[in-house]
């Protein structure tokens, strides 16, 4: 049978080619933006956000409800005249209690402010998957790239063995075992090419955009908690909601004092002459503390959630700033190692290379060689790789947007 001479390995190098210049000239900010513009949570908070300007606008008005209009009309009576008629035309305006317009103003603003907040730190929430996501789709990359550098590596030497098999300095099985070295890196590449194209999938399903180069960046300076991160500004907002909603649940009561205006007009009956009247009223309810006490006492452990979720929101925080530091420290540690260590296999492997055409050192040791200096090659890839990501996920720790 036949046996198929390996391309130099121009496809895969082509193909790599075409999958950088496909990668986006963007911004991770601007990648934010567009992932923010695609997500269910703009909606959502396109619709706080209306909620908090609907009930600011109703603290504008002097009325505490919509006004009620009532008409009645009473024909005859015990003892009345014949076709005696009475008709009343009433204007029912709620009235605010007394500090419940000013304590819903502030309420409504302090609602206003926790969905700022809120929209902040759910933009932050999705730079945190941004984030990791390109961290996943970069190393996928690096997968391929050096998959395919020992395909064409590997190629190179089969071709070689072939020819020195050819020329009687090598055995026939030595020819074997460096074409099924070299598929099996095919095949690998094929997997981690479809790996790849997961990856990527993943990433324009989150930002419609082409897949973010990968950009080296320096660590954060800041090496503490910033009362600036959104999170803690929306627990802060969230507490302070819960104090003005237990504030207005104390001066706010089921029903509202009503102030009527009306007109009533008399009509006697028997040619007698119409008369007409004023009637001005105002309806105070009394006695309600014991129903009030129920919404008072929710708003209350409203509150004292809120205040008690804030606490665990910052020692949280602190935890992971703490623990995104030590993976830097750490991914810094192993990434000066590796790289130490490629150095060292990929000097080894030119080393045997050299010794194996002069023929003096066997195939198997060569490929052990190639296979040991590649591995570190392709770790050292996935260490700078995972220390930018460790990078940016101080960052997210510490709460900075891009």
């Amino acid at each position: 049978m036949a046996l198929v001479t390996p391309t130099s390995g121009q496809a895969q190098e082509s193909t790599r080619a075409a999958s950088h210049a496909a990668a986006g000239t963007h911004t991770l900010k601007q990648a934010l933006e567009a992932a923010w513009q695609r997500s269910l949570e703009v909606s959502e908070s396109r619709g706080r956000s209306a909620r908090a300007q609907a009930d600011q606008a109703v603290t504008q008005s002097w009325l505490s409800a919509a006004p009620a209009l009532s008409l009645g009309q009473r024909e005859g009576s015990a003892g009345a005249p014949a076709g005696s008629r009475e008709t009343e035309l009433e204007l029912a305006l709620p009235l605010w209690w007394p500090g419940q317009r000013k304590t819903e103003g502030q309420a409504a603003q302090s609602q206003s402010a926790w969905v700022q907040a809120t929209e902040q730190a759910e933009r932050l929430r999705l730079a945190g998957r941004l984030r990791e996501a390109m961290g996943a789709l970069h190393l996928a990359e690096a997968d391929l790239y050096q998959l395919e550098q020992q395909v064409q590596d590997l190629a190179q030497l089969t071709q070689d063995v072939d020819r020195r098999v050819r020329a009687g300095d090598l055995a026939p099985a030595d020819a074997l075992a460096t074409r099924a070295e070299w598929l099996a890196a095919q095949a690998h590449a094929g997997a981690a090419r479809q790996a790849l194209g997961i990856q990527q999938s993943h990433w324009h399903l989150l930002t419609g955009l082409a897949p973010l180069k990968l950009q080296t960046s320096v660590a954060p300076v800041l090496a503490q908690l910033p009362d600036t991160h959104p999170e803690l500004v929306l627990a802060s907002a969230a507490v302070d909601l819960g104090q003005r909603r237990a504030d207005l649940a104390t001066v706010q009561r089921s029903d509202s004092p009503e102030l009527t205006l009306g007109l009533r007009l008399e009509h006697p009956g028997q040619g007698a002459a119409s008369q007409s009247s004023v009637v001005v009223a105002l309806r105070v309810p009394v006695g309600g503390q014991v129903y009030q006490q129920p919404r008072i006492t929710a708003a209350l452990g409203e509150l004292d959630m809120a205040q008690t979720q804030a606490q665990r929101t910052r020692e949280r925080l602190r935890a992971e700033v703490a623990l995104a530091q030590s993976q830097l420290g750490l991914s810094q540690a192993q990434l000066q190692a590796e790289q130490e260590r490629a150095q060292l296999l990929a000097e080894r492997a030119r080393l045997i290379d050299k010794s194996f055409r002069a023929g003096e050192t066997a195939l198997p040791d060569m490929l052990r060689a190639m296979a040991a200096a590649l591995s570190a090659k392709s770790a050292l890839a996935r260490h700078q790789i995972n220390h930018q990501t460790a990078m940016a996920r101080l960052e997210q720790a510490l709460g900075l947007l891009p």
